[in-house]
């Protein structure tokens, strides 16, 4: 017995239309006619349109057969960040869930390149910036804690300072 063990291919009933330079990377059966799909630029998820890019994963939790992701949702776009927040998490049931939980886990971790968490006036803000499949530089976003006005002035002005000190820690000195 090798090391290699094949995986079934994905049927072609089952297979999303995919990008150029997208492949699928694992997938598990949620049903006879339906998927979950893991690409090297998203999840494509049963009952929802499209592809769940990994950079807009929130959180994904695995127990059992369950695999539970949480999106994250744009509520406003700002001068070099977006503000989100948790959607509704979007919860399958993998008849075998072989490499998926690992390809969701890796993806999702991978794609975060900066996180951090900071204190503002009146409660907390992460700051976090992504890497987006496909495209170079990272993305930046921003999620409140409970119970912290972002609309707040001294809040607002405090995100864009720490937004732009990440993005000149991560920007190369020869690109400034």
């Amino acid at each position: 017995m090798g090391i290699f063990r094949r995986r079934p291919k994905l049927p072609a009933e089952l297979r999303p239309t995919l990008e150029p330079e997208e492949r699928v990377v694992a997938w598990a059966r949620v049903g006879e006619d339906a998927a979950v799909v893991a690409t090297n630029r998203g999840l494509f998820l049963p009952g929802r349109e499209g592809r769940l890019g990994w950079h807009e994963i929130h959180k994904a939790a695995w127990a059992g057969r369950q695999l539970v992701v949480t999106p994250g949702e744009v509520t406003e776009q700002r001068e070099g960040y977006l503000v989100t927040v948790d959607g509704r998490p979007i919860t399958v049931n993998l008849l075998e869930p072989g490499d998926v939980p690992y390809a969701v886990r890796t993806r999702v971790t991978r794609s975060v390149a900066v996180t951090s968490h900071h204190h503002v006036p009146g409660g907390g803000v992460r700051v976090v910036g992504r890497r987006v499949p496909g495209e170079d530089g990272l993305t930046w976003t921003v999620r409140y804690d409970p119970g912290t006005d972002p609309e707040a002035p001294e809040v607002r002005e405090a995100t864009a300072a720490l937004v732009s000190r990440h993005v000149a820690d991560a920007t190369p000195t020869d690109l400034r």
